[in-house]
């Protein structure tokens, strides 16, 4: 595939370049930008300056061949999937299950912090690029009131799935709650600025006449490069405050990750070549931001003729967000849990005809309606050693680290 290459030099941080080119693409009434941040395709940030991100359907999403370049992206589709299951209120989705768009160029920061320009159809940067690129605009504001989450509704959520382990329906399943709030300002300005405060491995931000998405995930669902696929979940969580070495003695941590890796494995089992299913890292501490956690990895080889929606029937949920058996995990949480989980629990990210797959799952993640209303899901693992209390202050610490960057300084600041 011919590709335009142009190096641009150090042009600031991904926040700085996004809001740039935000600026640039509503004063020319065109449609947002889209940005991934932290660790994507082995780059710091990639940002297309405009894509036009509309509903599709959820079988479409991520139609693309996996791409195996290591060394570009240039362009592809991005966008999301939002988790499939309805809650027991029955409400519908509050944005479009599915949306997303095509991007033939995106502005990629590698690892030494200089920027590139990629073009999948060879043509030189926009002159509106260029220009906001080297005359960036003022900052816009943004503030989120938000309110608690429902605590009774939570704990008696943890307490059915605590009898369900114990009747044997269940060995474990992921219990969420959501807060609820109200954006005043820009959801751009509220993802920019998160992003900078919190340093999020996984982030990504999407947005178009429905409403946006604002993902500060930790944690990578897929990665797709030639027939290579690799997972990584996420169970375990502590408090940054304490000592990491305590999530490697924690039972329940332990167990929780454990499971899920089993959990992994048989989805990716479904696609892979026989034989090939490997946990190449197992109960990793890393830090994420307010929290540590345990992360494993898993890989696969799947042959490149096997589509993505093959691949995401097989794994889609993540397994880190439902529970095992999966199947009956997710009917349960449907009955447990008041409010459609939406984006959240469900997977953002980019599908590279180059640069192959990366998806993330999409846990700190706020969705934003089209008249600024925001949800922000949270939730954590429930084993047979889960303590209800502890539970809610294991989903207050995750989402501490979004609520704290929900309110702005001002432009002079």
């Amino acid at each position: 595939m011919a590709m335009r290459i142009d190096r641009l030099g150090d042009l600031g941080t991904a926040a700085e370049v996004l809001r740039a080119v935000a600026g640039a693409a509503a004063a020319r009434r065109l449609p947002p930008p889209a940005a991934l941040a932290g660790d994507w395709f082995g780059s710091a940030a990639v940002i297309a300056p405009t894509v036009p991100v509309a509903a599709v359907s959820p079988a479409a999403a991520f139609a693309v061949p996996p791409g195996d370049r290591g060394d570009a992206i240039g362009g592809g589709w991005i966008g999301y999937l939002s988790y499939p299951d309805a809650a027991s209120d029955g409400a519908p989705p509050r944005i479009p299950e599915a949306a997303g768009g095509w991007t033939d160029s995106v502005l990629r920061l590698d690892r030494d912090g200089c920027w590139w320009h990629e073009s999948l159809s060879a043509a030189p940067i926009a002159a509106w690029v260029s220009a906001a690129l080297s005359d960036p605009p003022p900052y816009d504001d943004y503030e989120i009131d938000w309110q608690q989450p429902d605590f009774a509704r939570h704990q008696s959520g943890v307490a059915e799935c605590l009898a369900a382990i114990g009747a044997g329906e269940v060995y474990q399943a992921c219990v969420c709650t959501q807060f609820a709030g109200i954006l005043r300002g820009s959801t751009l300005a509220f993802f920019a600025d998160a992003v900078a405060r919190t340093t999020p491995a996984r982030a990504a931000y999407l947005a178009g006449d429905w409403g946006a998405v604002a993902s500060l995930s930790p944690e990578l669902f897929i990665r797709r490069v030639g027939d290579n696929v690799t997972s990584s979940p996420i169970k375990g969580t502590l408090p940054l405050h304490r000592p990491p070495t305590e999530l490697l003695t924690s039972a329940k941590d332990v167990a929780e990750n454990i499971m899920i890796v089993d959990l992994v494995r048989n989805d990716l089992g479904q696609v892979a070549d026989t034989g090939t299913v490997t946990v190449p890292e197992l109960l990793a501490v890393r830090a994420a931001p307010g929290v540590w956690h345990l992360v494993s990895t898993v890989a696969a080889t799947v042959r490149r003729d096997i589509p993505n929606a093959a691949v995401l029937a097989a794994a889609f949920p993540p397994a880190s967000v439902t529970g095992t058996p999966k199947g009956s995990a997710r009917q349960l949480l449907s009955q447990w849990e008041a409010r459609r989980r939406g984006v959240y629990c469900g997977t953002v990210g980019m599908a590279s005809p180059i640069a192959g797959t990366e998806l993330n799952v999409a846990i700190r993640t706020v969705e934003f309606d089209a008249d600024g209303a925001a949800v922000l899901g949270v939730g954590g693992g429930i084993t047979a050693d889960s303590d209800a209390q502890a539970e809610w202050q294991e989903c207050l610490h995750k989402a501490a680290a979004v609520i704290h960057s929900s309110r702005a300084r001002s432009t002079a600041s």
